[in-house]
């Protein structure tokens, strides 16, 4: 699923960017980022982009954002964890900051073996993974295919497959060129997220919008490649997920149309030693419209397992 949309479209959708019950704004919020170290490790070739908390010697936690996202989507979840865990947002390939794939090369096996190497990197014999949307897919899978290195799973709001139709929108949606913008004002400006509905604060939704741009060749645009999407090659996971041997949390956004209820449940029969939690006051991308509940349901998931 994608998580926004830039691209140069003649029709390009007018959805509403901020549902009614949008929370007013906080003078006081402070972004994870900020206390953040970043660090590049070089997986096959690629330079990634990790933000890091936390001291080697803590037990490990990996963030791993959705489709044309970044690492700053975790930016009021991951501060809660610093203190106890050594914790780690990535920019999957392609993403953010790191290096996009030439030629493109953006199925689920690639994002697994660039997760493999950054964790061999930082020397983890196991981590917790949390991932979201697509990251969720990719943890899901990642879990599965190699079970001993994974302590703990979190699948935020993610489906075990892409059906057919919203897999052919994707690609065509990467077909497009990223849409310029001649500053990053106005770059930052036309964030807008796929799904449309957010209850998301006013600041950290700009904040986001700030932290996916960079500039080229003269003008601003988007921090993705376009062909993440219109490459992108991701597994059934529905067969997999028998391998999963860690103890797993399934959380879906209470408003979400992209895992619905039954879907949830059936995806938590079929992990073993997999629990449900509802995320209440929240859509698809509820690591934004809900970190609050968000942070308290995988806190008393990671809690017993430190």
């Amino acid at each position: 699923m994608g998580t926004f949309d830039n691209t140069r479209s003649r029709n390009a959708l007018k959805g509403k960017v901020f549902a009614d019950t949008i929370r007013a704004v906080s003078s006081t919020l402070r972004f994870g980022c900020e206390r953040a170290r970043k660090r590049t490790v070089k997986v096959g070739g690629l330079r990634l982009n990790v933000l890091e908390w936390g001291i080697a010697g803590r037990p490990p936690l990996c963030f791993l954002h959705g489709g044309s996202a970044h690492a700053h989507w975790f930016d009021l979840v991951a501060p809660a964890f610093v203190d106890r865990f050594h914790t780690i947002a990535l920019d999957q390939r392609g993403h953010g900051e790191s290096d996009w794939a030439t030629p493109p090369a953006y199925a689920t096996e690639n994002f697994a073996t660039d997760l493999l190497g950054v964790i061999d990197a930082f020397g983890w014999r196991q981590v917790a993974l949390v991932g979201h949307s697509m990251g969720g897919h990719n943890a899901m899978s990642f879990s599965a295919w190699h079970p001993d290195r994974v302590s703990a799973l979190v699948i935020v709001d993610s489906r075990p497959v892409i059906p057919a139709d919203r897999l052919d929108r994707l690609r065509a949606r990467g077909q497009r060129t990223l849409r310029p913008y001649p500053s990053a004002e106005a770059a930052a400006q036309s964030f807008r997220l796929l799904p449309r509905e957010t209850n998301a604060e006013p600041a950290f939704f700009a904040h986001l919008g700030r932290a996916g741009i960079v500039q080229r060749d003269g003008h601003w645009a988007y921090r993705f490649d376009p062909a993440s999407n219109s490459a992108r090659a991701p597994v059934d996971a529905w067969p997999l997920l028998e391998r999963i041997a860690a103890p797993t949390l399934i959380a879906r956004g209470e408003l979400s149309p992209v895992l619905p209820p039954e879907m949830a449940e059936k995806l938590r029969v079929a992990i073993r030693a997999a629990t449900l939690v509802e995320i209440p006051a929240s859509y698809h991308h509820l690591v934004l419209d809900n970190p609050g509940a968000f942070v308290q349901a995988l806190d008393r998931f990671l809690a017993p397992l430190i």
